[in-house]
């Protein structure tokens, strides 16, 4: 306003010049900026300075956290030292463990014996419990009463002196029959050696029997070549008895199992009838294969040969409990030769009295 005021005075005494209005102008747009930019210079430098606080705050906080970290590691060391001393601590107590259950084992194993052995006591150690409770309990109800309670003392001592006295007494009667026991076993053990001497007795009774059988045989038979007696077995030739491939006896073997059962029946008239005596009779083949309907092997021939053999000498008047019959086939000769000699020695029937 002034500025044009004196524009206007002066134009009337001269022109005024128009720079003076753009430096003006100038200069108040350079102090409006100077203003801004000292404001903005302040804002700026109290923001550095919290930003600096701030900071300096923040490196504070992590030197703080270094420290504990530092510390939590040390901690952690020291827990490690701890854990490998509980491990080692750990183990030891697993191996004393061990040698515990160890122990503990053969004590079960040592009680459960000495449970065994006082297992016939068991019942009597009840009943002197259930006594000894029902007085405890009595004592216990009676407690206030001096002098029945004293009384009731005086009892129970008694009880329990009489029954220990009835467990020595048991425990005598136990060592008595230990004893007895021991007596018995002694007594079973002379008995075992009489039963032996008199089956000894017995197998040389029969062995006797036996030789005066074969002995008898022997005469009746003659020096036959298909007849023989080995040792304590009475041996036919199949030949004698049976057709090939056949399990009915010929004509002739009836005749020679006819002499053979009247020998045996004289025998039996002195045989004791207390002596397990019993004649059996073994069907063998040669180890020529057969297979036929009736016989599909040499187990069927053999066998059913023997079992023809002790039906005949059951229709002859041989009990039947005192015969059997056996078949084995092939698989027992008597001679290993393939020739026709060797396979004619082992097709036989052979009987041998013998025990049952």
């Amino acid at each position: 306003m002034a500025f044009a005021r004196r524009r206007n005075e002066g134009q009337g005494s001269g022109p005024w010049p128009g720079y003076v209005d753009v430096l003006s102008t100038l200069l108040m747009v350079i102090v409006f900026v100077l203003a801004v930019f000292i404001l903005v210079q302040f804002f700026l430098a109290n923001a550095i300075s919290g930003r600096d606080k701030a900071l300096a705050e923040l490196r504070g906080e992590i030197a703080g956290l270094v420290e504990q970290l530092a510390l939590e590691k040390r901690t952690s060391a020291q827990l490690r030292l701890d854990v490998g001393q509980l491990q080692s601590t750990l183990q030891s107590a697993n191996a004393e463990r061990d040698q515990l259950a160890a122990v503990l084992a053969d004590a079960q194993a040592r009680a459960d014996e000495a449970e065994k052995r006082l297992q016939d006591r068991q019942q009597i150690i009840v009943d002197l419990q259930g006594k000894l409770v029902s007085g405890a309990a009595q004592l216990e109800q009676e407690r206030k009463m001096t002098a029945e309670a004293r009384s009731q003392v005086d009892l129970l001592n008694r009880q329990i002196l009489a029954l220990r006295q009835q467990m020595a007494e048991l425990d005598r009667i136990l060592k008595e029959s230990e004893a007895k026991e021991r007596a018995s076993e002694a007594q079973i053990a002379d008995l075992g050696k009489r039963l032996n001497a008199a089956l000894a007795r017995k197998v040389d009774e029969l062995q006797s029997y036996r030789s005066e059988f074969f002995g008898r045989l022997r005469q009746i038979i003659g020096n036959r070549r298909d007849v023989q007696i080995v040792g304590d077995r009475f041996v036919f030739q199949s030949e004698v008895l049976f057709d090939s491939g056949s399990a009915e006896l010929k004509p002739q073997g009836r005749e020679q199992l006819g002499r053979l059962a009247r020998t045996l029946s004289e025998l039996m008239a002195k045989i004791p009838t207390d002596l397990p005596w019993v004649l059996r009779v073994d069907g063998h083949t040669d180890r020529v294969p057969i297979n036929t309907a009736q016989f599909p092997s040499n187990w069927e021939l053999s066998t059913a040969r023997a079992i023809s053999v002790v039906k005949y000498l059951t229709s002859q008047g041989i009990p039947a409990d005192r015969l059997a019959a056996t078949g084995f086939g092939e698989f027992q000769p008597i001679d290993s030769g393939n020739d026709e000699i060797a396979l004619r020695r082992n097709r036989r029937i052979e009987l041998k009295l013998t025990e049952r």
